[in-house]
């Protein structure tokens, strides 16, 4: 238990610093870490497939993807643009309204009792496959060949005529 209290003390920690980070390639960058705990609480809650999920497509490629094009739009103080009074005003009612709801759910919470799962295996990538091979493998197997077709018809958009003249 205490594992989950550092682990938890560690995301908020590093979700503290996405905000409040002066440079966004360091916001970027402690995002990263802050989905890598976010990973370790689903290893620890039994929940591997979620934990997998989370490590290879928020960490490895949409973050990824993140970094890459902050990098590339070269951010700066010179090129930022002056906000108005009404986003500044805007900006701190949404504000307002998300610490009305936190103070709600934290009210919440010490009246709650922790959940105790019946089955200690439900988030196990076993039982997954078993139900999506088993009970759902009809539905699989036609998103997996939309997913096909569509892959092709990307590619097939993708590549030019070599009949078509070029353009200039």
């Amino acid at each position: 238990m205490n594992t989950f209290y550092f682990i938890a003390f560690l995301s908020i920690f590093f979700s503290l610093l996405v905000i409040f980070a002066k440079n966004p390639v360091h916001s970027v960058l402690y995002l990263i870490i802050t989905f890598f705990t976010f990973t370790i609480h689903y290893v620890i809650l039994n929940a591997q497939f979620l934990a997998i999920v989370n490590f290879i497509v928020y960490m490895g490629a949409i973050l990824v993807l993140f970094l890459f094009v902050m990098m590339m739009l070269n951010l700066n103080k010179e090129s930022e643009p002056n906000k108005s009074n009404l986003i500044k005003i805007v900006g701190v009612i949404g504000g307002g309204c998300l610490m009305v709801t936190l103070v709600a759910a934290v009210k919440g919470l010490a009246k709650s009792q922790p959940v105790v799962l019946q089955n200690p295996d439900l988030g196990s990538v076993q039982n997954l496959g078993k139900v999506l091979f088993g009970e759902f493998l009809l539905p699989f197997e036609v998103s997996s060949i939309l997913l096909l077709s569509a892959m092709v018809g990307a590619v097939l958009l993708a590549t030019k005529d070599p009949k078509q003249p070029k353009t200039v």
